[in-house]
């Protein structure tokens, strides 16, 4: 072996300090970035199952006859199967106009399903770094016009 490889091998070996404090520099931007992409993700999957109970509430109240609890049905199916349960998201829904059972046909209506993100979602990220607060509403909702009677 050579004088001048020697010498290489051994600065190369040195130089692994710079590597470790690189990382730990850079480790916590990569996890918090990692985490936020995490929570952010599971909140848009929040909303958009918001949306499909908010739309399966619709399709139910504008049929003739609907009652609030056929309304909420339907709702809590949209959930269940989503895997969320009836202690998950606010409940009841909420239908307006406030006569919408008594309505004329083509007469808009709008069924809106809501949770607090600290109760329906998880927190993977804290506050103070960018994440979702706790008492942040998350809701989606739809708007269809009555059926004829």
């Amino acid at each position: 072996m050579t004088r001048n490889t020697r010498k290489n091998l051994m600065l190369r070996r040195r130089g692994g300090g710079n590597t470790l404090v690189e990382m730990m520099l850079l480790l916590p931007i990569l996890l918090g970035l990692s985490f936020g992409a995490v929570e952010y993700g599971y909140a848009m999957y929040i909303k958009h199952t918001l949306q499909g109970a908010a739309r399966e509430g619709a399709r139910a109240s504008i049929v003739s006859g609907a009652t609030a609890a056929e309304v909420q049905t339907a709702v809590d199916g949209a959930m269940l199967a989503a895997g969320f349960g009836q202690t998950k998201y606010t409940r009841p829904c909420t239908i307006s106009p406030a006569n919408w059972t008594t309505a004329n046909m083509g007469t808009a209506i709008t069924v809106t399903v809501s949770g607090q993100w600290g109760t329906i979602g998880f927190s993977a990220l804290p506050t103070y770094l960018g994440g979702i607060p706790t008492t942040k509403v998350i809701s989606g909702s739809t708007t269809m016009r009555k059926e004829a009677t």
